[in-house]
């Protein structure tokens, strides 16, 4: 294979991707991050996507000098593609990422977008950026291409050298480069897409599916407390059936599930199409933080001890369990909601780096748990192993006689909590 590829963007798409394709040929890992870059040279992955062994053996290039770039043939491009306060597409690092190339690509190269993105981003959006930042003309002089990511943070078995990949081309000869080149790093195969929107529209349309998914189970979740029925018991009943979708309640947040469906609703919107079950989905997730929090609050409300702030601990606060991932997490909504109350809140996370959450949502995680008790209540918000690994013992140890012990993922089910202990779950 004669490609020399570089990968823009080294998060957690990014890296475990450049890593692979380092293994099958010469790769450079791009990031304008310089300590993003350094940690990474002195072989620490802050994501855990790579371990260290992994890296130092790896004869991957980190860079963030665009020069390093030159001479590249294909450039993938994974940076995010978040929202912004109105929940409109930010496609700013993607702008961005496509001047870059443009500033040293040459010609007959070809350009691979992974960043989740509604259809039509790649021809009108990268296209353009790159023509105007390197003189040539696309479809011409340079190629374009789409391939959706599909990592799963912490997920040790769909990982990129084992799913199937979409992939799409402007050409069919770009096609057939892009297709080799993704073919000779996963086991799974690859999907040629009809094109370069259809492919698109493919990796928007899985995150919005299960979005709406969740949100149903959410809103079934809110319809069944008022019956004093816990979700979790339903579930286990109607997955017994062969064809049940097996989707569980929770707080949706993160850089895909919780963005994505808004960048299909932004491109439905300007074609004149109103997106109903899309945002009523979105809706409905983005609302689950504050109503856990609200039942929580009332809860304590009306127990005849608490006529006082309560004292309650939030345990994680990643946007989901065994990762150190902060963006999006919804837990926030949770702690905002119960301060509101006026109640006093720890939050505590063995995976979250305290800098990056202070910065982040201006929350000082305790540095262990080591000394607290007496807490009127304890919010399991993320499934942490450390978290499901806590028996009976450790939770009287942590709380006072009457306190409400809240587990919205259903980890501490198979407890027996002490009889004096309150539990809520979903």
């Amino acid at each position: 294979m004669n490609e020399r590829v570089a990968v823009i963007g080294l998060g957690y798409v990014g890296l475990p991707l450049a890593v692979a394709l380092a293994r099958h040929m010469p790769t450079v890992g791009f990031d304008i991050d310089r300590a993003r870059v350094a940690e990474l040279a002195a072989g620490r992955d802050r994501t855990n996507e790579v371990d260290a062994a992994t890296l130092a053996s790896s004869t991957l290039v980190r860079s963030c000098e665009p020069a390093d770039l030159r001479g590249c043939t294909m450039f993938i491009v994974t940076v995010p593609t978040p929202v912004d306060g109105g929940n409109r597409p930010d496609l700013g690092a993607v702008r961005s990422a496509c001047r870059t190339v443009g500033a040293v690509i040459g010609k007959d190269a070809v350009m691979v977008l992974e960043s989740t993105v509604y259809p039509g981003v790649t021809e009108e959006i990268c296209g353009p950026e790159i023509e105007r930042a390197s003189g040539l003309v696309c479809g011409r002089d340079f190629f374009l291409g789409y391939s959706p990511e599909r990592i799963n943070p912490g997920d040790r078995e769909h990982t990129v050298e084992r799913i199937t990949k979409v992939v799409s081309g402007q050409t069919p000869a770009a096609l057939e480069r892009i297709a080799t080149v993704y073919s000779a790093i996963t086991s799974g195969g690859v999907f040629r897409a009809r094109d370069i929107k259809t492919a698109e529209a493919a990796k928007v349309i899985e995150n919005a599916q299960r979005d709406i998914n969740i949100a149903f189970v959410n809103e079934i979740t809110m319809i069944f407390q008022r019956i004093g029925v816990s979700v979790f018991d339903v579930l286990a009943a109607s997955r017994t059936k062969w064809n049940f979708l097996p989707f569980s309640p929770g707080l949706v947040g993160g850089h895909c599930i919780g963005v994505d469906p808004y960048y299909l609703a932004d491109l439905a919107q300007r074609l004149g199409h109103h997106p109903e079950v899309i945002l009523a989905g979105r809706r409905i997730n983005d609302h689950m933080g504050h109503y856990v929090a609200d039942q929580l609050a009332r809860l304590l409300a009306r127990q005849d001890r608490v006529r006082r702030a309560a004292r309650i601990l939030v345990l994680g606060l990643t946007f989901k369990e065994n990762v150190p991932d902060l963006r999006n997490s919804k837990v926030i909504d949770v702690i905002r909601g119960l301060e509101a109350w006026g109640h006093e809140v720890l939050v505590h996370d063995p995976m979250a780096d305290r800098g990056e959450a202070r910065h982040e949502y201006g929350v000082d995680l305790l540095p262990s748990l080591d000394g607290v008790a007496d807490l009127d209540g304890i919010v399991a918000a993320v499934p942490h192993a450390d978290y499901a690994g806590f028996d009976v013992a450790r939770l009287a140890a942590l709380t006072r006689p009457g306190a409400v012990i809240a587990d919205i993922k259903g980890v501490w089910r198979h407890l027996d909590l002490p009889g004096d202990r309150v539990r809520w779950e979903f």
